[in-house]
This record gives structure tokens, C-alpha cells and sequence, in this order.
């Protein structure tokens, strides 16, 4: 006996603006919020959802719940490349026909995920874990998968390209509505959020709702990394780039977020000072550390994380030491760390100065 499919779970944010949860499949967030903004001249989307059946037939479901058909959607406005917020654009564009709009970084990345051979990804991976000074037994299983070529499914091999560039500042020609694109980068080097220059539909005061992707969550620290690009060598500072994009969005005022997980609040400066003061401590208490020389990977098991290093699983700890990089890199900029030079092929460690 088949299984009936999900019912949507969809919310009227009044004004012309719904939400869509779309299912991430195994993943502890559980779900995207995909937006609908009624235009002048159909449904305009922002995100779509992760690349899967089931997360497919509810987003469909849902617009179908909100009196609409993917068929009939004019656009989509992607926040961010990553799969969870991109991946169902494609499938979105062939039911429809509908414009995919994206920064151009972020584009530039869905453009080398595709053009790339699937293990370069790996081979990419393994260089830069081992100059982190990850354990063999965390390498291993990396270095196994690209000899035997089973580099399992990437997600990004088939994000759709987009076909409208975003322009930092620019107001997105909408019919009858007024959004502008907020540039923060930080957690994608193209990350957008969007500007909804509205009066609020509660008469919340404030300058209008922002939808901030995963740059500004409610209970969520966003993840801010290193690894982005095998082929680009440049000495990016992605901490440094969220923390401004972050001051930026907290000078807008708003009066409402709409973020891409967890669920709509209020007060944005107040959570943006909390998220400055967070990133601030953790520098502080990084500095602390690096009294005594430490490669990236002995710094991620000495930090504190919502659980204890031993219960990470072995993919998040890859990301707690991209995202230990990313702080020792702010701290490098600052002046207030030294990076040491191995004496031979081993690991970089980094001590405070």
C-alpha cells in the first residue's frame, strides 16, 4: 500500500508573501523556507529547495495550496548556491520557464561545480585537510573514494545555471513590488539577502521584512568557511566579509526577518549584535588557545561546539575545521596570529602573537 505524500505546510505572511516548507532529506535542519512573492506578473519564488522527489511534490503541493501552479511561477531569486536553497531551480525553470536570478560569485561557482570532474572536489579536500592536520583515519575514507572513483552524488554537478545576474543595490525588476538586493557575503562568497521595501502588512514599525537566507537566523549561527574553490588561490577573508555584511543588514532597520530556516522574527539589530559578540568571543577565546602553536584540526577539537568533538560526525568535522580556518584566517587579517611554516611536508599551525 503506497504511502500518501506529506500534506505542505504553508503560512500567509500577509502582503503578498507565503512560505513553503520544503523537506532537506537527512539533515538536522529539516526543512527551507521557500518564499512566494506575488508580482504584477505571477509568482516570484526566492529558493527552492533541495534537489529530491519528496521535497519536489511538497513544493509543488504547496503552491498548489496557495491558489498557484509551478507552471505559472515568473521567476526565482536565489539567495545562495548551496542545494538546500538552489537545487530545485532547474526542475522550476522547466515546468515553467521562469528566470533564475543569482550573484554573480555564486554563479561563478555553480559554473566550475559543473564544468569540474567529480573527484577533483576530493583530491581538493584531502590537500587542504591534510594541511589542516586532520588524522590519517579521517583521511583515509576521502583518499579511498577518489581511487575507486566513487565520489558519490554531488549535488552541485547539476544546480541549474542562472540567467539574471543580482547586482548589489539594485531593485529587482518586479512588477508592483519593490525588493533590493542586499549583498552579505560571508557564507557563500555570493550570498544575497533581499529587501522587501514595503510598509509591513501588520504595521510593524520598521523599514519593511528582509529575506536573509541563512545570513541572518533566528537560533543558528550560519556556517562560515574556508573551502569554496579548488582553482582560486586568493587569501579570502570570509569572516571578515559576514561580519560587515552583517553590520550592513543591521543598519537597514527592519521591521520583520523571513529567513530560509527555522521561522520568521523580529528585533534584527539585536540579533545581529548578539551574532557579533559571538563570532568576537570565540576570536578572544581562539587567541587563548593559540598561545601554543596548533594546526587548524587541534584548534576545532578545543572548541566549543554543540556537542563534544568525540560526537561530531565525521562529515561536520570537516566543517568545524573549515570553519576554524575561517576564524584563524579574521585573526591572521587582524595581525593578532603568526602562521608557521611546516619544516617539511607536515601540517601549518598558527600561534598568537
Amino acid at each position: 500500500m503506497s504511502q500518501e505524500p506529506a500534506a505542505p505546510q504553508v503560512t500567509d505572511h500577509g502582503g503578498g508573501v507565503h512560505s513553503i516548507k520544503v523537506p532537506i532529506p537527512d539533515n538536522p535542519l529539516g526543512h527551507t523556507l521557500v518564499h512566494l512573492l506575488d508580482t504584477d506578473r505571477g509568482p516570484v519564488l526566492v529558493d527552492t529547495g533541495w534537489d529530491d522527489p519528496a521535497s519536489w511534490d511538497i513544493l509543488t503541493a504547496g503552491l498548489r495550496a496557495l491558489g498557484t501552479e509551478v507552471r505559472d511561477v515568473h521567476g526565482v531569486v536565489i539567495t545562495h548556491h548551496h542545494p538546500d536553497h538552489h537545487g530545485l531551480s532547474g526542475r522550476v525553470r522547466e515546468a515553467s520557464g521562469a528566470w533564475i536570478a543569482m550573484h554573480a560569485a555564486d554563479a561563478a561557482v555553480v559554473r566550475r561545480t559543473r564544468a569540474a570532474e567529480p573527484g577533483l572536489w576530493l583530491t581538493y579536500l584531502c590537500a587542504k585537510l591534510a594541511a589542516a592536520g586532520a588524522p590519517e583515519e579521517h583521511l583515509a575514507p576521502l583518499r579511498e573514494a577518489r581511487a575507486s572513483g566513487r565520489t558519490g552524488t554531488l549535488p552541485g554537478l547539476r544546480a541549474a545555471l542562472p540567467d539574471r545576474e543580482i547586482a548589489p543595490g539594485e531593485l529587482l525588476p518586479l512588477a508592483g513590488r519593490r525588493l533590493r538586493a542586499i549583498w552579505t557575503p560571508g557564507h557563500t562568497p555570493g550570498h544575497v539577502c533581499l529587501h522587501l521595501e514595503e510598509a509591513h502588512p501588520s504595521q510593524l514599525p520598521g523599514n519593511g521584512r528582509l529575506f536573509s537566507g541563512d545570513h541572518l537566523l533566528p537560533g543558528i549561527t550560519p556556517h562560515i568557511g574556508l573551502y569554496e574553490d579548488p582553482d582560486d588561490a586568493a587569501c579570502t577573508d570570509p569572516l571578515g566579509d559576514y561580519l560587515d555584511s552583517l553590520e550592513r543588514v543591521g543598519r537597514l532597520g527592519v521591521a520583520e526577518v523571513l529567513p530560509a530556516h527555522q521561522h520568521p522574527f523580529t528585533g534584527a539589530q539585536a540579533r545581529v549584535a548578539q551574532l557579533l559578540a559571538h563570532h568576537e568571543d570565540r576570536l578572544n577565546g581562539l587567541l587563548a588557545l593559540l598561545s601554543t602553536p596548533l594546526t587548524p584540526w587541534q584548534l576545532a577539537e578545543r572548541m566549543e561546539w554543540n556537542r563534544p568533538w568525540e560526537q561530531i560526525p565525521y562529515g561536520s568535522r570537516t566543517i568545524a575545521v573549515s570553519e576554524a580556518e575561517a576564524h584563524v584566517r579574521r585573526l591572521e587579517k587582524r595581525g593578532r596570529v603568526e602562521r608557521l611554516e611546516p619544516p617539511d611536508a607536515g601540517p601549518v599551525r598558527y600561534r598568537s602573537l
